[in-house]
């Protein structure tokens, strides 16, 4: 097992620009593409990582899992809690037809999905990586095939102020207030709308090299 921190030389020797990477080298002749476990293509299911070992190599893994509970109580929880709070508020419902409310939920629900936050859960990446080198911590994957967590965060707080940006501009352009205020308000939401996205096009363009597009920042 080669980590990637003490081993860097190693990932470019065999051409790896992500991590982790399962490969099985036969006693004889050269490592065939076969002999490379598809991670984006399979998953990590410990099933199919049993099941490719006993084709490259004849050694036949058993996969046992415990019986995991944690979904169910998970579920019996919510449900509990939104059962409670119905009973007590059960003479004031009118919380349930909140448009603002049920917007800010599914704003919230755009967010992470939107982030890799679903991606993350699979694939459990590290926060972010340090260079054993020279210390530089890296929050940003340089691999449009990886993610860390820290980016998943950063892309998460330029989306929700590209989106204030926008609900900004609609807000000077539908509302009937003073006039002077509502150029405030819409030169504000568009520097966040422009400066946001442009930070994120500059993560996009550090992420996919050679993509042409720029926007303010580079």
């Amino acid at each position: 097992m080669v980590d990637y921190d003490e081993g860097t030389d190693v990932f470019q020797q065999l051409n790896m620009n992500s991590a982790p990477t399962f490969m099985h080298f036969p006693a004889k002749g050269r490592p065939k593409r076969a002999d490379t476990f598809d991670l984006q293509r399979i998953g990590f299911a410990a099933e199919q990582l049993a099941k490719w070992i006993a084709d490259r190599t004849d050694v036949h893994i058993r996969v046992f899992r415990p019986p995991n509970y944690s979904g169910t109580i998970a579920l019996a929880l919510l449900v509990s809690l939104v059962g409670g709070l119905l009973y007590l508020r059960r003479n004031n419902l009118e919380f349930i037809y909140n448009k603002t409310g049920w917007a800010m939920v599914s704003l919230c629900i755009v967010f992470a999905m939107t982030s890799g936050q679903m991606w993350n859960h699979i694939r459990g990446p590290p926060y972010a990586h340090k260079n054993p080198h020279n210390g530089q911590v890296s929050y940003i994957h340089g691999s449009s095939q990886a993610q860390f967590v820290a980016e998943s965060h950063i892309i998460l707080v330029l989306n929700a102020a590209i989106t204030m940006g926008m609900v900004l501009l609609n807000e000077a352009a539908t509302s009937k207030g003073d006039v002077g205020k509502r150029r405030i308000i819409c030169l504000v939401g568009l520097g966040l709308v422009v400066f946001f996205f442009s930070f994120l096009l500059s993560i996009f363009r550090s992420k996919y090299h050679g993509y042409p597009y720029s926007f303010l920042i580079k």
